[in-house]
Parts: structure tokens; C-alpha cells; sequence
């Protein structure tokens, strides 16, 4: 019946009443109230219908509309679960009801937000219906089951200029996605300027003496106080709320460039020297605490939302005791400074209690490491990027605490933003098997390579019930692409998409969306990616149009 994604649960068809023509031209009316809401949906279609658009005039002037109302009439009760991106203490309710009639589409909730939900479904209606077809008169009903629907990107290792921003803002928008998530700094680089400390930009990069290619870094660049603010206006115009991490206590080759006179945390015996890694800070140090607690409270300040991510990923070379006492300062002083910490799920092992949320995103069997050296001569990717059965094993002893964690979380009260690398981490390798040729070059060099390579399908697979967390505990879903192997906008849209849409539905719904009939959804939307010049990976598990 239609293409819309997520897809909305409820959906019948108005017989008797005709179709609508795509043509146009088109005018978005609305009530006063919802004024800067139509006027951010006209910014979203304007890429697409050019002259098609009117202004917003003359009623009298000929053309079909997308009418805003708040009119409960219809509209479903609202179930969300997980975690407020907005901080309020109950989800929004962003329950809508759409009428495609012979004159235009009808969009109705009881908030701003679910009329915005709605005018996005409307949006997709539109623009995957050729200019020369027509939209079935219909009638659709939902509301979303997660309340946080995420989507980290990652400016620290390839930089994304604030304009590209706001290009995954618009399209996260369309798809009903609610958080953008920016990895802000890490070993490559710090890419938000901190008035206390001018330092961290003053060079913006800092190679990863533990990458495969220490001298492949991004050419310095960072987002000013200013950039940074406009970028929030503009995603909370759009009902998106731009979470902010600033990882530590590992991944800070960066902080360190800048101050490196830090000491380095307590180390754990025997592992000096075996692996290379960057000295994770220790919070116990005056110095150290200082200097961090500079950053975070200038960051905090500069954050419109109520949530700073402090990462806590990874801290390689830091004993359990120095890295409980790292987590415990980081939130402290990021509550301190009047934000909700959110900090990745190796977190839990400082303790769990119900205000903190961690970001589930690994345990050792979705790392795909070679069980043997005969499984690693079947991988040879895996050689090629350095994997050796010594790394393997390391790897493995070091996230083995990480099989717990999801328990410990759970244990304390806390909430799990569920990011499982085996599905959401979108920074994979499409599978040869359905990679097309103009795109070889592309497959081969975007991706993780200690990833196995998957199809479209794969992600779409991904069901949030297969954890067996209940849902009282889970704070949302969100999609996460690192951009280690990017070098511009093209790259990280190709591992975007079209993977992001059942992620989108997944999060929305609660539930993996049927393959059979999703590809065939999915696949009307190439067009819309292209008008808004977006590239995107034609995989051959997708039935393009």
C-alpha cells in the first residue's frame, strides 16, 4: 500500500475515495501553534519539490496540502518505553493519525511532536511516489515503542562539517529518529571547542599510536561554540536532541597532545609494553580531575539537552580500582554540572545504580575473533589488518568481564541503550555477495575489517527481544558508525544506507520488520536519498526500483 518506514502499525485503505496526484503543487498549512513545525517540514521538502512548493501564501492559491492539526480524533494511545531524549520524565507522545484524501494528506496527534512524526510519514508518502503517479487514499495510525531512536556518528576520526550534520539531522528526522549522538573526541582527534581549555583545538588532531595507520588522521577541524549551539537549535527544531561524548578515561590521545603533562592511570601488572595503547588519565590526580572537570563543565554549559555521554569504553591499561574511580568522577562531576551521564556499558563495572544508562554494544561471541590459527587462514582480512592468534586471545581475556555487564546493569536498576555491534554497529562490510560492481572499491575499503561482512538482510534481522532484557529496563535503540575507514560525507552515507531505515523501524516498533515486504519498501527510497544528494550502497539483497 505504501512505502513508509518505519511502518506504521495501523493502516486502511478509504475506499470510494479516490487517490491523490503527486504533482502538486503543494502547500504545508497549519495552525498558528504549529508554525516553526510546518515551516521545518517545508525546509525537509524543498530538496525534493523545488518549484512544486509553495510558499506559505495565498490559501486560495491552487495545489494539494499537507495539513497540521492537533486533533486527537483517531489517534492512538501512546506505549513508549525507555528513556526521555529530552529529558522530561515520560516519554513524549508522539502518537499521529494520517488521512490521505483526494485534495492532500491530513496529519493529527495531540502534541508537536507526534504532528511532526506524522508530516514525516506524509513526506515519505510523497517522495516515494513518482511525480507522474499517485498516493491511495488511506488512512494510518501509530506510535512508537522506544522513546530513545539513536544514530552516533563519529566526527573525532573523520570529521563532519556542520552542514553535513545537518544533512543526517534532516534524514534521521524523516526516518522518526530522535537522538543524534556525536563521538566527539577519541585518539584521532577532539572536535568540539572547550573555552577553558583552547589547547585541545589549537591542533585538532592527534595521531592513535595503536591504529593499524597512525599517520592517517583528519585534517584538524572542530566545531566552535557557536557551530556547536546552532547545530543543537537546528536538530531541536527537527525534535532531535544531539547527545554529546567526550570519552574517557581511555581513547584521549587528544586531551593528551594538549596536556602532556598528565600521568598515566595505574597500570595493571604484566601489561606494560605487550600491546600498544595510549595511557588512560588517572582521576585521581589533581591535576588530572581538574583539567577533566574543566572540560566537562564547559561542555555541559554548552549543551542545550539534558545528556553528556563520558564514553568509559575501552580503557586499556587501567586497573579495575583506577577505572572505578575514573567512572564514579566522570559522572559526579557531569551531574555536578547539571547533566544526565550516559557512558558505555563497561561503565556497570564501577557499579549500576537506576539514574545511569549504559550503552550495550559488545560481548565476546559477537566479536567474531578466530577460535583457532586454521579459522584464521579462512579470514584473510583478518590477517591483513593485523589479527594474529596472540591478539585474538588478548582480545578475548580483555572484553570477557564485558558478558556480565548487561547482568551488573541490570542488578544496579540501571538502563541499557541497546547498540550490539553484531547488528547496529553500521561501520561493517557489506558482503561480496551482494555488493555491486560499480561499487566493489567501496566494499573492500569501508568497514571495520575485524567485522565479518554482512548482507542488508543482516541488519534488518536484529529483533531487541533476543537480549532478553525486559523492557522496563531498556532506555532505547541506537545505530552507531565509527569512522575509522571514512573519508568524507559519500563514505559514511554508503554505510548508512539502507541499512539506517530498519533501524529506524526496529526502534520505533519494537520489532524486526518482515524482509519479504520491507526490501520492496526500502527500495523506493533510493530516489529520495539522491534528491537529497546522498550516496547510498545498491545492495543486491534490495530489489531497487
Amino acid at each position: 500500500m505504501n512505502a513508509v518506514i518505519p511502518s506504521p502499525t495501523g493502516q486502511a485503505a478509504q475506499c470510494g475515495a479516490g487517490s491523490l496526484a503527486a504533482a502538486g503543487p503543494w502547500r504545508v498549512r497549519a495552525d498558528r501553534s504549529l508554525s516553526e513545525v510546518a515551516d521545518t517540514i517545508r525546509a525537509l521538502l524543498a530538496p525534493h519539490l523545488g518549484a512544486r512548493l509553495l510558499p506559505d501564501g495565498d490559501p486560495r492559491e491552487p495545489g494539494s496540502e499537507i495539513v497540521l492539526t492537533l486533533d486527537a480524533t483517531g489517534v492512538p494511545l501512546a506505549r513508549t518505553v525507555g528513556v526521555a531524549p529530552a529529558g522530561t520524565a515520560e516519554p513524549a507522545d508522539e502518537a499521529y493519525a494520517l488521512t490521505v484524501g483526494a485534495d492532500g494528506i491530513t496529519c493529527q496527534a495531540r502534541t508537536p511532536e507526534g504532528i511532526f512524526r506524522a508530516a514525516a510519514s506524509a513526506a515519505q508518502l510523497l517522495l516515494t511516489t513518482p511525480s507522474d503517479g499517485a498516493i491511495e487514499a488511506q488512512r494510518l495510525w501509530d506510535a512508537p515503542h522506544y522513546a530513545w531512536r539513536g544514530l552516533m556518528i563519529d566526527p573525532a576520526r573523520s570529521f563532519v562539517t556542520p552542514d553535513e550534520v545537518r544533512q543526517i539531522i534532516d534524514l534521521g528526522a524523516l526516518y522518526k529518529l530522535n537522538v543524534l549522538h556525536l563521538h566527539l573526541t577519541d585518539n584521532e582527534g577532539w572536535r568540539l571547542a572547550v573555552p577553558s581549555l583552547p589547547a585541545l583545538t589549537a591542533d585538532a588532531d592527534a595521531s592513535d599510536p595503536g591504529s593499524p595507520d597512525p599517520g592517517a588522521s583528519t585534517a584538524a577541524a572542530f566545531y566552535s561554540a557557536d557551530e556547536y549551539r546552532d547545530l543543537q537549535a537546528y536538530a531541536t527544531r527537527r525534535f532531535v536532541t544531539i547527545v554529546p561524548e567526550i570519552d574517557l578515561p581511555g581513547h584521549c590521545a587528544a586531551l593528551r597532545a594538549a596536556l602532556p603533562d598528565l600521568p598515566p592511570a595505574p597500570a595493571p601488572e604484566g601489561l606494560a609494553d605487550r600491546f600498544p595503547f595510549v595511557p588512560p588519565l588517572d582521576l585521581a590526580d589533581a591535576a588530572t580531575h581538574s583539567a577533566v572537570s574543566a572540560v566537562l563543565a564547559d561542555v555541559c554549559a554548552l549543551t542545550d539537552g539534558p545528556f553528556v555521554h563520558i564514553g568509559c569504553d575501552e580503557a586499556v591499561g587501567i586497573t579495575a580500582d583506577a577505572f572505578k574511580v575514573a567512572v564514579h568522577e566522570l559522572r559526579s562531576v557531569t551531574r555536578k554540572f547539571g547533566k544526565r551521564p550516559v557512558a558505555w556499558q563497561e561503565s556497570s563495572r564501577a557499579g549500576s545504580g537506576p539514574e545511569d544508562i549504559a550503552q550495550f554494544w559488545v560481548d565476546v561471541p559477537m566479536m567474531d575473533l578466530p577460535a583457532s590459527a586454521e579459522e584464521l587462514v579462512t579470514r584473510p582480512e583478518l590477517a591483513a589488518s593485523g589479527m594474529t592468534m596472540e591478539v585474538a586471545s588478548a582480545l578475548r581475556t580483555f572484553f570477557a568481564p564485558s558478558d556480565h555487564d548487561i547482568e551488573r546493569v541490570l542488578a544496579g536498576g540501571g538502563r541499557l541503550l541497546l547498540s550490539p555491534q553484531s547488528h547496529l554497529y553500521l561501520d561493517r562490510r557489506y558482503a561480496a555477495e551482494v555488493t555491486p560492481p560499480a561499487q566493489a572499491e567501496a566494499a573492500a575499503r569501508l568497514g571495520f575489517p575485524h567485522y565479518l561482512p554482512r548482507d542488508v538482510r543482516h541488519t534488518a534481522s536484529w529483533d531487541p527481544a533476543s537480549h532478553g532484557i525486559p523492557d522496563e529496563s531498556v532506555a532505547g535503540v541506537e545505530a552507531t558508525l565509527f569512522g575509522e575507514t571514512l573519508r568524507d560525507i559519500d563514505d559514511l552515507t554508503t554505510l548508512l544506507l539502507p541499512r539506517l531505515g530498519s533501524v529506524a523501524e526496529t526502534a520505533w516498533s519494537g520489532r524486526p520488520p518482515l524482509w519479504a515486504e520491507y526490501r520492496g519498501r526500502i527500495a523506493c527510497h533510493a530516489s529520495l536519498w539522491r534528491e537529497r544528494g546522498l550516496v547510498h550502497f545498491a545492495a543486491e539483497d534490495v530489489p531497487w526500483a
